[in-house]
Formats: structure tokens, sequence, C-alpha cells
């Protein structure tokens, strides 16, 4: 039963994207936290993540049983690529059992989001209202993409209010837009790319849908492009001395996780592409907080 559960909020996913909230945390503070803040703020990040995912299934499951009556779910990129994917639309969870899931995680989060800083709690209500607003636009405009790099920006903003209380709202901003690039040219279009074949049998409105595989190909490289070119901006965020070193790391980072497989995607338009250029992307998050944490370490 857990299993249906952790598939309900796509569990590996959002570990992987708890990894950026780490990173955003350590950036701006330069150093770890105290374990008392360090525990709360992963659970509180953990809980947040378990709890959004699940509300993207429990609004979409209308939808999600339309796009899989014919076929099961598209394996796809390996990240999602679990059977047990949205559970409530194949029959394997109830609805109830989802609601009572998303629920008790919402609630650890709201709790440790006041303890950590109470203007945390703002964040972390607007995300299942923005969460909302994405999956209800899934059928009225492309535009929702908009919506979903802020769903998506929320998590590193919550990270730094949880360790800087007043951080400068320049440096927020840049940070917000490499987050923003990355979410829309490595997880979003991918993703509905991806899934574009299941998309057109319930009458979506994404990119890939809406403009075809040129016009979507070349805007999830500009956004690699753009999330790239911001990363290198990211060190003035920081009190760490992050000099050359840290550029080229973080750029080869980038290089390899987004730019090979979104420059792949962009030549052959393939769906295959689209799924690997996702997985790639996924663990982008992941090795920024490796890089940090060894500058972190270091004397």
């Amino acid at each position: 039963m857990l299993q249906k559960f952790l598939a309900l909020s796509r569990s590996t996913h959002g570990v992987l994207d708890i990894a950026m909230a780490g990173f955003a945390a350590l950036l701006w503070l330069g150093h770890f936290p105290g374990w008392d803040v360090l525990a709360v703020a992963l659970v509180t990040a953990l809980a947040g993540y378990t709890a959004i995912y699940a509300l993207n299934d429990l609004i979409g499951v209308k939808v999600d049983r339309e796009k899989f009556a014919g076929a099961g779910p598209n394996p796809g990129y390996s990240v999602e690529g679990s059977d047990l994917r949205y559970p409530i639309a194949q029959g394997q969870l109830s609805l109830a059992a989802g609601i009572a899931w998303f629920s008790g995680w919402f609630i650890v989060a709201l709790v440790g989001a006041w303890w950590l800083n109470p203007f945390l709690v703002v964040v972390v209500l607007a995300a299942p209202v923005l969460e909302t607003i994405y999956c209800l636009l899934f059928k009225v405009t492309y535009w929702r993409v908009l919506v979903s790099g802020l769903v998506k920006s929320l998590g590193p903003i919550a990270a730094v209010l949880a360790v800087v209380p007043r951080p400068d709202p320049a440096w927020l901003a840049l940070m917000v837009a490499w987050v923003f690039a990355w979410e829309v040219g490595g997880q979003n279009i991918p993703a509905d790319w991806n899934d574009v074949e299941e998309d057109r049998r319930v009458g979506a409105r994404t990119i890939p849908l809406v403009f075809g595989p040129r016009i979507a190909g070349t805007l999830v490289l500009l956004a690699l492009i753009a999330t790239v070119a911001l990363s290198l901006a990211l060190p003035v965020m920081s009190p760490l001395a992050l000099g050359l070193s840290y550029s080229v790391a973080t750029f080869l980072i980038g290089f390899f996780l987004l730019l090979v497989p979104g420059f792949a995607l962009f030549r052959s338009h393939e769906g295959r592409r689209a799924a690997r250029l996702f997985d790639r992307a996924s663990l982008y998050p992941l090795a920024q907080l490796a890089l940090i944490t060894v500058f972190v370490l270091l004397p």
C-alpha cells in the first residue's frame, strides 16, 4: 500500500526536487544550518513536495482517467516510469485515501514552515493554489507552463527564507529566473512532449501540441541555454568565495545534463529524446547540491 502512496506523490522525483531547495539554502547561507533547523527544514521540504505532487494527481484524476482509458501510462522517462503511476486514475488507490495522504503531509509542511519562519506559511499556502490553477489550465492554454515555473520556484524560495529571513529581492529574482528556466526547458515541455499522444486524445493545450516539435524544441533549447547562463551568475548571492573552479564545474553540469540532451531533442524532435532530457534534467538539482556541498566543506 505504501508504494501506491509514494507513487501518488512521485517520491523519486520529489526527492530530486528537494535537492534544488537544499542547493538554494547552502548557496545563500554559505554553511550548513544548525542541526535543529536542518532537521525541521528537511522534514518540511519532504512534506511539502509529497503533498503538492499528490495534489497534482488529485486535481487531475478525471483527465488522467481519460488519457489512459485506452492504454496504460506511457512508460516514457525513467524518473516517473513506475507502473503504479497515477494510482487513483488506475483504480489502485481511492480518492479519499489520496486526499487524506495529501492533507496529512500538507499539515506537517505548514507546522514546519511556521517553526522555521512564519512568513513561510504564505509560501506553503500559495503552492496548492498555484498547483490547482496549473492542473485546471490543462485543456485551456499552454500558458500554464508559466504557473509550473512559479510552483517549482516556491521550494527554493522557501529554503532561502528558512535560513536567510530577509534575502535581497533582486538576487532572489535571479534565482527564481534560473529555476523557472530549468523547469520550462528541462521538465515541463519535455514531460508534455513525452505524453503528446495521450494529451492529444483529451484535447490538451500543451506547447508541443499547440506549436509542434520544431517550435517546442527551440523553446526547450533556449530555456536550457538560459538555465546554464543564469547558473554562472548565482555565486553573486553567496557569502562563499566561489571562483573560477565553481563556474567551470557548474557549466559542465549544465552542459552534460541539459545542453547535450536538449540539443539532441532540438535536432531530432523524437519523443524518446524528450524523455531522456527529462531524466537528465531531473538530476540537475542533485548535481548542483553535490557541487555546492563540496565548496561548503572545503576549508
